[in-house]
């Protein structure tokens, strides 16, 4: 059987019929489509197996809609098809980080734009304050929409009540983003369990990506995901120069211990604080993350990628 797919499965058509669409990501076990419905804008998200070890490819579309549910969230729709799973939910409008902080990463003297850095830290916040951790931060699932940061991609929170079916072990996230305690626990055991620590590293994570273009960590560009974990866990920390209150708070959310991060209601008071004192960032531009250039692996695995 194919390790792809070409078009949306008729399954999956069935549900949705689509009006229009267009496919918005295209990964080895998943694809995700934007697509005009009978009953509004919609993200359509279907997962595939692929192999032994990615075969968590084929529930995870299934999985985020049985988390979206537990959250209470409305319109959302998912099942079966012939090769794993898929998933249909509101569609966000907005800005993901990374497109919306490029003025920054090409003038490193622009200013902070700490309104966004603090409605970020908010979303997490309130995710947190319903029992569950997001467990797959960066800066593509955090979509900024008219004064509020949307977060999106849930396929591995935890935190409720999963529906069992669709339930797999927690992979670990994209390495960029990986609090050190999670590497480690994936190199010895293939999985981890994520907590709201590991979930502030990750944020800090991508604030720093996305203002800087720099990975908090040291390792080849293309190297193997063991040996980006192994970097991870022996804390091969870059240098950043970052401003301000922005700078301090970003080095404390990747602290390696995670009892040495700061809590998420201290680093939106901060960010708050920081933005009656200082200017705000410029408006987005619309970059696309696939361009960045060599040295600045930014974005490229982020695993989801719809604005669901």
């Amino acid at each position: 059987m194919a390790d792809t797919l070409t078009e949306l499965p008729s399954e999956v058509e069935a549900v949705v019929r689509p009006r229009a669409m267009r496919v918005v990501a295209d990964r080895r076990g998943s694809m995700v489509w934007d697509a005009e419905s009978p009953h509004g804008r919609v993200a359509v998200k279907v997962g595939y197996a692929v192999d032994g070890k990615r075969g968590y490819t084929a529930l995870a579309p299934a999985r985020e809609a049985s988390v979206l549910r537990a959250l209470g969230r409305p319109h959302i729709a998912y099942g079966t098809w012939e090769r794993g799973t898929f998933s249909v939910q509101p569609w966000y409008d907005g800005v993901a980080l990374w497109p919306l902080w490029e003025y920054r990463r090409k003038g490193p003297q622009a200013p902070i734009d700490y309104e966004t850095a603090a409605q970020c830290a908010e979303a997490l916040n309130r995710l947190h304050s319903d029992g569950w951790v997001h467990g797959d931060m960066q800066p593509a699932h955090l979509i900024a929409d008219g004064g509020i940061v949307h977060l999106i991609d849930l396929a591995f929170a935890h935190g409720g009540s999963v529906n069992s079916r669709y339930d797999f072990p927690y992979p670990g996230c994209l390495v960029h983003y990986e609090a050190p305690e999670i590497s480690r626990a994936v190199l010895a055991t293939g999985t981890a369990t994520p907590s709201p620590a590991a979930d502030v590293y990750a944020l800090g994570a991508s604030l720093l990506i996305s203002a800087t273009g720099i990975r908090p960590m040291e390792y080849p560009d293309h190297a193997e995901r063991e040996e980006q974990r192994q970097a991870v866990v022996d804390n091969k920390r870059r240098p950043f120069d970052l401003p301000g209150s922005f700078g301090v708070m970003v080095d404390r959310m990747l602290s390696y211990e995670p009892y040495d991060r700061p809590a998420l209601s201290e680093v939106v008071a901060e960010f708050r604080a920081a933005t009656k004192g200082e200017p705000k960032g410029k408006a987005p531009t619309g970059a696309d993350p696939a361009a960045s250039p060599p040295g600045r692996p930014v974005g490229v695995d982020p695993r989801g990628g719809g604005r669901g």
